[in-house]
């Protein structure tokens, strides 16, 4: 008797089977088109955002880095790549240092209302951005955040502690005590405890929440749209949908093309860290 058989399935079961394939290559195919239809379109010597039949047919002719070279020639495409860096890097620092400071008085299980201090600084990732929005604007137009980067720093900090909020709390979670204490046995006050001894073992979660972090502050539009009205500020997400609305370039599906570029980095990043994370522990 072969005891590496396959079980025995009904007609009905392996119906389902089929069915369950074909929902998730659909809903997979549904998600990754939009990223497998604007790379390709991104090296269109036309100006349009509809495949040529000369692309189509693969004629050299018909390839260019055109909308490239427009992207890096443009000085409003290279600016709105600075603000969206400079708020990404001051956001990623913001984000890192508040989220960790908070997952570690939030590991305390005996802390009080500490099921209410998750709930709100967890909020951002619940509340729809919009409504975040519109209330972050009437605040920041009060007190002159409105028209400058600190504004949006900001609002995309808010956003980014969450991430590393959850990301240190579950390294933190599998983290030996035992150490911190031979630390404070040791002599070793508690900044340096923290330095040698816990900051090295749960740097894998502040990473992993710092890149989560740059990713959402890269990538947001929507508080750029309410914060940030004059085009000097512009971030990257920004100029894309001032570009969508007043002038239609396949420039935009270049830097859409960068964008993803550098999402794919990250997201192998991020697998590195999770990887390593496990290492550790």
């Amino acid at each position: 008797m072969n005891v590496h058989s396959q079980p025995f399935r009904s007609p009905v079961e392996k119906g389902w089977s089929i069915l369950f394939a074909v929902m998730c290559t659909t809903i997979f195919l549904f998600l990754v088109a939009p990223v497998l239809v604007i790379i390709p379109l991104s090296f269109n010597a036309e100006p349009y955002f509809t495949f040529s039949r000369a692309m189509l047919h693969l004629q050299a002719d018909a390839w260019s880095l055109r909308w490239y070279e427009s992207f890096f020639d443009n000085p409003r495409w290279l600016l709105s790549v600075k603000n969206s860096l400079i708020v990404g890097v001051a956001t990623t620092a913001l984000s890192a240092s508040i989220g960790t400071a908070a997952a570690l008085g939030l590991r305390q299980r005996l802390l009080p209302s500490r099921s209410l201090l998750m709930s709100f600084i967890l909020a951002p990732m619940v509340v729809p951005t919009i409504v975040t929005g519109a209330g972050t604007y009437f605040v920041f137009a009060k007190v002159g955040l409105v028209d400058n980067l600190w504004g949006l720093i900001a609002a995309h900090t808010a956003l980014g502690i969450p991430f590393v909020v959850v990301t240190v709390l579950a390294s933190v979670s599998g983290l030996d005590r035992s150490f911190e204490r031979a630390g404070a046995i040791m002599g070793a006050p508690p900044w340096m405890v923290f330095r040698k001894v816990t900051l090295p073992l749960i740097m894998p979660g502040v990473t992993a929440g710092a890149v989560l972090a740059f990713i959402t502050s890269f990538d947001e539009v929507v508080f750029a749209l309410f914060i940030l009205p004059s085009p000097q500020y512009f971030t990257l997400p920004r100029q894309m949908w001032s570009g969508l609305r007043e002038q239609i370039s396949p420039a935009i599906l270049a830097a859409a093309t960068l964008w993803i570029v550098l999402s794919l980095v990250l997201m192998w990043l991020m697998g590195v860290l999770r990887k390593r994370a496990a290492h550790v522990r």
